[in-house]
């Protein structure tokens, strides 16, 4: 960057993650605009496209470096290796309306405990939190360690036990306000892109600039033909461009739109249990899950209860998963390290289905919510999509070096040129058009609208087959592919394998093969025992699934699986009750308890069908 940085006036935001960035603080001279703006008018608009193509000499041109505590724009930097600049304006989020309301005064803590970050963000006495917006994340100014740091989630430091019992039975509604203005509104808000902002962006394509340049060149040169072709392409392009644009903005759009607007219960802590808008939800309101089918606005930390989850929409999966609570640890080590690296069995994720809630002894299934809005898993898929990552193919790196080497040549046949001409004694009108002709001549100005064309016409063919594309850039990349490698067994091969038969053993070695194609049931045992109760399958509108290889397994044993006392007598009758409690309690049944092996520790009960047999 050419400059040196003080301590304060440089940090990292999203430090040690994907999307880690290098923030640097700067404040605006007044001096520096008004140079920059006599820049502006004396350039002929040159200066603005130019600081539009590199935000960071806009920066740089504008203000001078200070502290970040001290910063009203920040000058954003990935370190990975396109080190992309990007400007951002710092803002403030004023609570001093909240905190009147409420009867807040400066040495009063907004939240219960000191050490979360919206208590260490707020600015006193004056009641105000500095924050940047990059792309479509908050991040809060925390004025005791002195960095910008992300909003929206719950804090990750916390242990079960915390969680617990800060969360357990809900927020204030002071709280809840004050998070609601902090982190912002629980809601994946894509905005349908003006006509007219995805003209101008395509039109200040430097390709295009470039373009216009050749026009009028060519226009002054009386060549009229050529030039006319050249804008009707040029039209034609930037029109399919814009549209094809537009297209997949209301289509992201109306794909998102639905999160917004979906109802909830919510536990508060003073004002019991309310009916809500998602959109009002802020990360540590406590979910109540009633009923079935229910779409997920955030994500939510199972508390209470256990939930049968299709996360399809995520992973692709059509199994649904059980999702179990989290456990109350007296442990002061973070959740998620507390919970392993299967942390995500007790995570109900946005955008997922709730295809059934079991309540525990306490009578509800309960929730805290993780994470809203975009910094949920639901709104960073749709910020990959938005925010794609930059292509650093081999073949883009050499198209660039070829057309700098065109560039290159240009400026050596120009220099030339010049030279000739001067030495001929043409007139100085004449030698610039002749010069300026070599560059337009060296470098094509119908390249761009050339690709383009072939872009959008590879994927309007790719669009009938049913392929969509959110990057058409990629589109020229694939040409260079001549193979295709799934990573996921059953993707493309037959659903379903069958189960052949089982090698019993015991402490003498293996015995005879016990081949399930004959019919003949799996006489009782240890292994009949693992294969009954080892596995993850649930029971959902009186249908057993799962992973198929443990469906197949389970079927085998001709067992009968239930999930609860209400289970069995509907399935047997009054005197079948009387019968079975007597042989619970004088004999040794064949019944095993589920979650031996899988450490959901599902209390179900798996009996032989065809008949009680007593050892």
């Amino acid at each position: 960057m050419g400059e040196q940085f003080e301590k304060g006036q440089h940090a990292l935001l999203n430090e040690g993650e994907e999307n880690e960035m290098e923030v640097f603080g700067y404040r605006t001279q007044g001096c520096r605009q008004a140079l920059c703006l006599a820049g502006s008018v004396l350039s002929f608009g040159i200066l603005p496209l130019v600081f539009y193509w590199r935000p960071a000499w806009h920066v740089w041109a504008n203000c001078v470096p200070c502290s970040l505590q001290e910063a009203d724009v920040v000058l954003l930097r990935t370190t990975d290796e396109f080190q992309t600049y990007s400007r951002k304006k710092v803002t403030w989020i004023h609570l001093a309306a909240l905190g009147s309301a409420f009867g807040l005064t400066p040495d009063h803590p907004v939240i219960a405990d000191e050490e979360y970050i919206i208590n260490r963000a707020i600015k006193k006495p004056d009641l105000e939190v500095r924050c940047i917006k990059v792309q479509k994340i908050r991040y809060v100014w925390n004025n005791l360690e002195e960095q910008f740091q992300k909003i929206g989630s719950l804090e990750d430091w916390l242990s079960s036990a915390k969680i617990h019992l800060k969360f357990g039975s809900g927020l204030t509604r002071e709280e809840q306000e004050i998070r609601r203005l902090i982190c912002g509104p629980n809601t994946i808000d894509v905005e349908i892109t003006p006509i007219w902002k995805l003209l101008i962006k395509e039109v200040l394509n430097p390709f295009y600039i470039f373009q216009l340049f050749s026009v009028c060149l060519w226009f002054s040169e009386d060549y009229k033909e050529y030039a006319f072709a050249i804008i009707i392409m040029s039209i034609i392009s930037i029109a399919l461009t814009v549209y094809d644009l537009r297209e997949q903005s209301v289509k992201l759009h109306r794909l998102v739109e639905s999160h917004n607007s979906i109802t909830v219960s919510v536990c508060g802590r003073k004002d019991g249990v309310q009916e809500l808008e998602s959109r009002f939800l802020v990360p540590g309101d406590l979910l109540i899950l009633t009923g079935n089918k229910v779409q997920m606005p955030c994500d939510a930390l199972l508390i209470d209860g256990s939930c049968v989850v299709d996360e399809g929409m995520l992973t692709g999966e059509s199994i649904p998963v059980t999702k179990t609570p989290l456990p109350k640890m007296d442990s002061a080590a973070p959740w998620k390290t507390q919970s392993d690296a299967d942390y995500k069995r007790h995570v109900l994720f946005c955008g997922t289905e709730v295809i059934q809630a079991k309540a525990t002894c306490s009578g509800t299934v309960r929730a805290v919510v993780l994470q809203t809005g975009f910094n949920t898993a639901k709104g960073d898929l749709v910020r990959s999509i938005l925010y794609p990552k930059p292509m650093n193919f081999k073949l883009y790196r050499d198209a660039i070096r070829f057309l700098l080497c065109l560039v290159g040549t240009a400026t050596i046949g120009m220099i030339y040129t010049l030279c000739v001409y001067v030495l001929s004694g043409e007139p100085p009108e004449e030698v610039v058009k002749k010069a300026l002709d070599v560059i337009t001549i060296a470098v094509p100005p119908a390249l761009p609208a050339a690709l383009t064309t072939g872009i959008i016409y590879a994927q309007r063919r790719l669009k009938k087959r049913g392929i969509f594309c959110i990057s058409p850039q990629r589109i020229n990349v694939c040409g260079q592919l001549n193979l295709v490698c799934f990573d996921k067994t059953g993707t493309l091969t037959r659903d379903g394998l069958d189960l052949w038969g089982v090698v019993p053993c015991d402490r003498n070695g293996f015995q005879e093969v016990h081949s399930f194609v004959s019919g003949k049931a799996l006489p009782w045992g240890p292994l009949c025992a693992a294969m009954a109760s080892c596995h993850s399958l649930i029971l959902l509108d009186g249908t057993i699934q799962g992973d198929p290889l443990d469906l197949k397994m389970f079927e085998a044993t001709t067992w009968v699986s239930f999930h609860s006392s209400e289970n069995i007598r509907d399935f047997f009758n009054a005197e079948a009750m009387q019968a079975l409690s007597w042989l619970l309690n004088i004999c040794k049944m064949h019944g095993v308890q589920q979650g031996a092996y899988s450490r959901e520790g599902k209390t179900s009960l798996s009996l032989v069908s065809s008949s009680v047999q007593c050892s």
